[in-house]
């Protein structure tokens, strides 16, 4: 509906992160020209946007202060806090209309930005559709904590977070982890929370408390240094720039001969889980943000997101010695390296390539190697269909390029011998069919046509299946690389949920 020409106009103005200084020229006119200036205050009665605002109220303007009922102390209003709060809007929204009614210009002061975590917002949601509204920008909190820390917030096309503390742990870790950089908000009493979630997700020693930035009581310093019993509202934590998260003069020198390290550099052998973000480690996740270098299998490397500054080697899947050799090399050069491996790095991956080279090669001795553990496909195909690895259970490769297939059979044989459920990795490709069937037919000596398997494809991607059948009706044709085969034992049960669901698993306990 459109304004009466006799009614005034709502502002909403942004008056910054607390220095008056930082006052946009526009929001500096416009709270001199207006002649209702409302803000927000607790009950003590003081605000720090009319602080920051002062000097350009003059005396005979009306001021109309908008106490919350309640902060953080408890309430006796029978909706509870979430209804006390909304009352106090619709009762301040009320306040505001009848001056704007009455041909009043009205100005509402907002610390930092109006529409940036900002109280304006209710007000403007309330009054936008029945009078003329304008809001005016302010610098926020996280601009003026990136600006007093002097490290840039992003860079280039990486990615940034803006989280309310208030969200719950997990949440906070998670969003952490998946993040380049990150701002945390609303500290306070929640400080306890976001340390803990930033040390869950591996950020800890990337991140800086800011409190009250811009103003002249601010205080700046690592995250790890702070007393949480001295930890107000108005403060955030900022987890900068991967690329700039350190000054140049914070930033060591590493050299091949200084003396004060072992060896030039180091490789780290990260298992980045069978699908995206979701399943990465939080250390792993780090693992990966610190590298220098990537080095891996082409499309495992590209699961991983860019980052500014930081170089990828790619190659071929049958490759795995000379990207081990590759790794090792540019470690001994100095440089940070990540070596990325789907799934985990040592169940049938990269993790087993690097030491057989760094073992066997005197030169590379001395350089440092580390293994992060990722969650593997059995794990994540087992989760997706219930709990078929809920016993004893062997895993396999039905790959014959590292071994002969005497060697499979003859294993394939004991472990359907002694009755474990088997996880088959590797149970065909283009070029290797026939692997699959005579692995049914080994193990129909062994088990009941009857016996659950589970054939899933791409498990955690997009077009993932899970397909649930017996070892008697298995179409191998229907398997290749991107599946992992689980075969039951004698005691794994294939059930039907009450909502048509299947399930396939294996009791924990084994009879006598």
């Amino acid at each position: 509906m459109s304004a009466e020409k006799t009614c005034g106009t709502l502002r909403g103005v942004g008056v910054g992160p607390g220095d008056p200084e930082l006052l946009t020229v526009k929001a500096v006119r416009l709270i001199h020209e207006a002649d209702v200036v409302a803000y927000y205050s607790a009950r003590h009665g003081r605000s720090i946007a009319r602080s920051i605002a002062a000097a350009h109220i003059s005396g005979d303007q009306i001021e109309e202060r908008l106490v919350y009922p309640v902060t953080t102390e408890e309430t006796d209003h029978p909706g509870g806090y979430e209804a006390a709060i909304v009352d106090f809007y619709d009762a301040s929204a009320a306040r505001l209309a009848e001056h704007l009614a009455a041909g009043r210009d009205v100005v509402v002061l907002c610390a930092g930005d109006p529409m940036f975590y900002g109280s304006y917002m209710y007000l403007h949601e309330r009054l936008a559709h029945r009078f003329s509204a304008e809001v005016v920008p302010g610098v926020t909190s996280v601009s003026a904590a990136s600006a007093v820390l002097g490290r840039p917030l992003v860079e280039r096309d990486e990615i940034l977070t803006v989280l309310p503390a208030t969200l719950p742990a997990d949440e906070l870790t998670r969003r952490l982890t998946d993040t380049d950089a990150a701002a945390v908000l609303k500290l306070g009493r929640t400080f306890g929370q976001v340390h803990a979630a930033l040390s869950d997700a591996g950020r800890l020693d990337e991140a800086w408390y800011v409190e009250r930035a811009t103003m002249d009581n601010a205080r700046v310093m690592p995250m790890g240094d702070v007393d949480p019993n001295e930890v107000p509202y108005f403060s955030l934590v900022l987890v900068p720039s991967p690329t700039g998260n350190r000054a140049p003069a914070d930033r060591p020198a590493r050299t091949f001969d200084d003396p004060r390290v072992t060896s030039a550099g180091e490789v780290v052998v990260v298992g980045i889980g069978p699908a995206g973000p979701r399943w990465l480690t939080p250390e792993a996740g780090q693992a990966l943000r610190e590298a220098e270098h990537l080095v891996g299998y082409g499309p495992y490397v590209d699961r991983v997101p860019h980052r500014p500054g930081q170089h990828r080697h790619t190659s071929g899947n049958q490759e795995e010695l000379e990207r081990a050799r590759f790794a090792l090399e540019l470690a001994l050069d100095g440089a940070a390296v990540a070596v990325v491996s789907s799934g985990d790095p040592g169940v049938f991956a990269m993790a087993s390539a690097v030491f057989e080279v760094a073992t066997s090669e005197d030169r590379f001795a001395a350089v440092p190697v580390r293994v992060l553990p990722g969650l593997t496909a059995a794990q994540a195909a087992a989760s997706r269909i219930g709990a078929p690895l809920g016993h004893d259970f062997a895993v396999l490769s039905l790959s014959d390029r590292l071994k002969p297939w005497a060697v499979i059979e003859r294993r394939l044989h004991a472990a359907a011998d002694a009755d474990l459920v088997l996880a088959l990795y590797n149970p065909a490709s283009t070029h290797r069919r026939w692997q699959i069937t005579a692995t049914r037919d080994v193990l129909l000596r062994h088990r009941d046509p009857d016996t659950p398997v589970v054939v899933a494809r791409d498990v955690g991607r997009p077009g993932e299946t899970i397909n649930t059948g017996t070892l008697g009706t298995l179409d191998t044709d229907m398997v290749d690389m991107r599946c992992l085969v689980i075969v039951g034992s004698s005691r794994t049960r294939l059930s039907k949920r009450a909502d048509g669901s299947t399930v396939v698993w294996t009791p924990r306990d084994y009879p006598e």
